[in-house]
């Protein structure tokens, strides 16, 4: 997939997540920080009431319970829903203490009216404007989600779902959705003027409130993520380097050479995190090579 192709436009959730790539998501450094800030993000705005009740909440395209992990550092119980068998099989692996369910969003929401406090969802809800089979209708899909949502909330409870729309219509449709089906709320927009920081929440209300979200960085201020990333990329720039007597230097990380215990760290690490094809160890591993024949 090229860096420009969106998933959605390869596959059907279920099938671009196969487990290949559940397990891949999953061990990523990056994607679990990231799903960790917007899950953050995401609570913050469904601003739920602090009386240290745990509170009941669904989590809308849960995948490997990257999202419900945080949840559970709050102190809530979830209920997470997704598509892809190959995602749950990682939640399940990992232990999540959700209740995890096999379910397509776009059939609606199968539960009891009036018994979750709040909902969330974390990259998933823009999968519904796609229409992955023949008998798939966005909009009616979008509509069995949302109605069925509005329903199981109780009054006066939240829904925050984190997208990543195509276009300005696809924004539209979702929006427009919502409302018909009873919710009040629209779209918040964090770091409008940013192209890469720019993060969409659709913030869903059950019936009126005063509650008003707030935007961030709608004054052009920097967000965290955006300085992370150029922290990293001017330590990468210096990641190896020579002395003065021509010997390599070690990265900012492990200013050691990488020498055989390094080697054998990272492929402990690699056989801990599933992969198969890591080479075995032998006499060899990390022996030093000559510099030229």
């Amino acid at each position: 997939m090229g860096k420009s192709e969106r998933p959605e436009h390869t596959a059907p959730p279920d099938v671009y997540y196969n487990a290949e790539e559940a397990r891949k998501y999953t061990t990523n450094s990056r994607i679990m920080q990231i799903q960790e800030t917007l899950t953050e993000r995401a609570l913050e705005l469904l601003a739920l009431p602090q009386d240290g009740v745990p509170k009941l909440l669904l989590d809308l395209g849960c995948g490997s319970g990257l999202s419900g992990e945080s949840l559970t550092k709050q102190g809530h119980t979830w209920v997470g829903l997704d598509i892809s068998e190959a995602m749950l099989d990682v939640a399940k692996e990992r232990e999540v203490e959700g209740d995890l369910c096999l379910h397509d969003l776009g059939h609606g929401l199968p539960l009891r009216p009036g018994s979750f406090d709040g909902a969330i969802s974390i990259s998933a809800v823009q999968w519904l404007c796609n229409a992955d089979q023949t008998d798939h209708e966005p909009r009616k899909r979008m509509r069995r989600l949302f109605e069925s949502l509005y329903a199981c909330l109780v009054r006066g409870g939240r829904a925050v779902l984190q997208i990543y729309p195509e276009n300005t219509q696809q924004a539209e449709m979702l929006t427009s959705t919502a409302m018909k089906a009873g919710f009040s709320g629209g779209l918040v927009v964090d770091f409008p003027h940013s192209t890469r920081a720019k993060k969409y929440f659709l913030v869903l209300m059950v019936g009126s409130s005063s509650y008003q979200p707030q935007a961030k960085g709608i004054n052009g201020e920097d967000s965290d993520e955006g300085q992370e990333v150029q922290v990293a990329s001017r330590q990468r720039s210096n990641k190896r380097r020579k002395t003065a007597n021509g010997n390599i230097q070690g990265s900012h990380r492990h200013p050691e050479a990488k020498g055989k215990d390094w080697v054998y760290r990272k492929k402990n690490q690699m056989r801990k995190k599933g992969y198969t094809n890591v080479p075995s160890d032998s006499k060899y591993t990390g022996r030093k090579r000559k510099d030229h024949w």
